[in-house]
C-alpha cells in the first residue's frame, strides 16, 4: 500500500479559511484567477501522495453560495482547434465540460468570455453554441498599450473597452481550459468597471506549484519545473516578499518579472498599492496539507523522472525540441537523479536483455518489454508475443499476481484470442493483429462471465491504479488509451516498437 503523504482534510479547512478572510478584508468582490487545473490534477495527485486530484473543487464547493464563475478561452485557441492533452479534447469542447463539472459540484458558470477576439469564425460559432444552451458569452478585444503603457491599460481606452461581465457573488472565480487563455486582463478589467461604480473589489491568484512554504530546491518544487518544461519556467526565491517582510518564499520566474507591472496596473486601480510581493496575491495554502514530508519528496523526484522520460518520447515523435530534452536533463542533475532511481527501469532493461538472449523473435528489433512495480514493491515484467503487445502480457502478469493465480494458467481462452486476432488479419486486413492493453481489457470482461480466475483477477484491476510502468519501447495508441484508463503512470524509452512510420 501507498505512503501518505498529504491531509486532503486539512487542506480544505486551511484553503477555504484563507480565502474567507481574503474575502473579508476586501470592500467588495474577490475575483480569483485560478492557475493550474481545479479539476483533474494529476500531477498534484503524484508529487503529494494522497492529494485528491478534483480536492479543490470540494474547496470551493464548501463556499458554493459566496462563488460565482468565469470561464476564459482565447480565440486563437478557438480556431486552431487546440487540444488539452490530459482529456484529448479541444478547449472550445472543455469550455462545455468544465461548466458540467462545476454544476456537479453545485457551482454556478452561466458566464464565457471570449478573449481576444477579432471576429474568428470559429469563435463565432462557438459563441452562437454556447448561447443556444443559455450560457451568456462576452467578448473582450486584446488590450491596447498592454503591457507597458499603464495609463492607457487602465482607462476606458483599455480595459473600459472590455464589456462588464455581472456577477453576484463575493467571491468570483476566473478559470480557463489551458494558460494563455486571457485569465488576468478578465479579472482587471472588472476591477476596472467596478471601480468607476465605487465598488472596491480586490485581485488574488490561486495556483498550486510551486509551492510557495516548502524549500527552493524541494522535489516537489523541483517537479514544477519539469513540469512545465515546454514554456520554461524556473523557481526563484521571491525576492520582494523577503525585502518586504524577511520571509523567504518560492515562486517562479514570470510571476516574478510580471508583479512590478501588475502592482502599478493594480494601483492604478485601486489606488493605492494592495501587495507587496507576488507571494501576497497568492491564496494556495495547498503546503499546509503536506503531512509527511519524506513521502511527498521522494514523489517529488519520481515526478522529475517521468517528465524526463516524457520529454525524451515527445521529441522521438517530433513534438518537444532538443532544448525541452536538454532541460529536462540538467533539472535531473539539479535534483540529483538517475533514471535507475526509477525501481521499474532497470528491471524492464533486464528483461529485455533477457528477451533479446533467449531470440524469443528472431529478430532483435521486434523485441519489447515492460515492467511494472505493484503496490506491495513487487515487480513484475513481460515481453511481446506474435499474440499480445508486451503491455497486454505485463496487465495480466500483474492481476496474476496479485490475484495469486498460477502464472501458467489461462486468464482469456487461447480460442478467444485465436478469433480475434482471425478477425483483425482476415476480415479487418490488419497490418498488426497482436492485441493491445484496449483491447486485452474487453476480452478479460467477456472471460470474466465464465473463468472463475479472469473474474478474480478483474477484481484487481482497482489495485493497478497509480502503479509504476515502464516500456523498452513507446506504446501504442491503443496500449496507452488502456494505460490512461487504469490511471496508471507510465514512462518509456524514445524507441518505436518496430520500423514503420506509421504505429497505430
Amino acid at each position: 500500500m501507498k505512503k501518505i503523504g498529504f491531509d486532503n482534510r486539512k487542506y480544505i479547512e486551511e484553503q477555504a479559511r484563507f480565502i474567507l478572510d481574503r474575502v473579508n478584508s476586501s470592500n467588495g468582490k474577490l475575483y480569483i484567477e485560478c492557475g493550474g487545473k481545479l479539476l483533474f490534477d494529476y500531477h498534484a495527485a503524484r508529487v503529494l501522495p494522497g492529494f485528491e486530484p478534483s480536492i479543490k473543487m470540494k474547496v470551493f464547493e464548501s463556499l458554493k453560495d459566496k462563488i460565482d464563475v468565469i470561464i476564459c478561452i482565447y480565440a486563437g485557441d478557438i480556431e486552431r482547434r487546440k487540444i488539452r492533452t490530459d482529456f484529448g479534447i479541444s478547449y472550445d469542447s472543455d469550455v462545455f465540460k468544465m461548466i458540467d463539472d462545476f454544476a456537479s459540484y453545485g457551482l454556478r458558470c452561466h458566464n464565457v468570455v471570449i478573449t481576444r477576439f477579432s471576429g474568428q469564425s470559429a469563435a463565432v460559432m462557438f459563441k452562437r453554441k454556447l448561447e443556444s444552451k443559455g450560457i451568456n458569452v462576452f467578448t473582450h478585444t486584446a488590450t491596447p498599450g498592454y503591457p507597458s503603457n499603464v495609463d492607457v491599460i487602465v482607462s476606458d481606452e483599455g480595459y473600459g473597452k472590455n464589456s462588464y461581465i455581472p456577477t453576484d457573488s463575493p467571491i468570483v472565480l476566473v478559470t480557463a481550459p489551458g494558460p494563455g487563455s486571457g485569465k488576468l486582463a478578465t479579472c482587471l478589467s472588472q476591477l476596472y468597471h467596478e471601480s468607476k461604480i465605487g465598488i472596491k473589489s480586490t485581485y488574488s491568484k490561486f495556483e498550486t506549484f510551486p509551492v510557495w512554504n516548502l524549500p527552493l530546491q524541494h522535489p516537489v518544487n523541483i517537479a514544477y519545473e519539469a513540469a512545465t518544461l515546454d514554456i520554461g519556467d524556473y523557481n526563484l526565491i521571491d525576492h520582494f516578499h523577503l525585502d518586504a517582510y524577511g520571509q523567504v518564499a518560492v515562486n517562479y520566474n514570470r510571476d516574478i518579472e510580471a508583479f512590478p507591472l501588475l502592482s502599478a496596473i493594480l494601483t492604478k486601480i485601486t489606488g493605492k498599492s494592495i501587495y507587496k510581493s507576488p507571494t501576497d496575491m497568492g491564496v494556495n495554502r495547498i503546503g499546509f496539507g503536506i503531512i509527511d514530508d519524506v513521502v511527498c519528496r521522494e514523489a517529488g523526484r519520481q515526478e522529475i523522472i517521468r517528465r524526463f522520460y516524457r520529454a525524451r518520447m515527445d521529441y522521438a515523435s517530433g513534438l518537444a525540441s532538443e532544448e525541452v530534452v536538454s532541460r529536462a536533463k540538467a533539472i535531473m542533475d539539479k535534483a540529483g537523479l538517475d533514471p535507475d532511481d526509477r525501481k521499474v527501469v532497470p528491471a524492464c532493461r533486464a528483461a529485455l536483455d533477457d528477451a533479446i538472449a533467449r531470440s524469443l523473435k528472431g529478430n532483435k528489433g521486434t523485441v519489447c518489454t515492460a515492467a511494472i512495480e505493484i503496490g506491495d514493491g513487487r515487480i513484475v515484467t513481460s515481453h511481446n508475443s506474435e499474440i499480445m503487445h508486451a503491455g497486454s502480457a505485463l496487465i495480466l502478469n500483474a492481476l496474476k499476481q496479485l490475484a495469486d493465480i498460477d502464472k501458467s494458467r489461462d486468464l482469456i481462452s487461447p480460442e478467444v484470442i485465436e478469433s480475434i486476432t482471425r478477425m483483425k488479419r482476415d476480415i479487418l486486413s490488419g497490418r498488426g493483429v497482436s492485441l493491445n492493453i484496449d483491447e486485452i481489457l474487453i476480452c478479460l470482461a467477456m472471460s470474466a462471465t465464465s473463468n472463475k480466475d479472469a473474474e478474480k483477477a478483474m477484481t484487481e484491476l482497482p489495485n493497478l491504479k497509480g502503479a509504476e510502468v515502464h516500456f523498452s519501447h513507446m506504446p501504442s495508441a491503443g496500449d496507452l488509451i488502456g494505460l490512461r484508463k487504469l490511471g496508471m503512470n507510465v514512462t518509456s524509452e524514445p524507441r518505436f516498437p518496430t520500423k514503420n512510420i506509421y504505429n497505430p
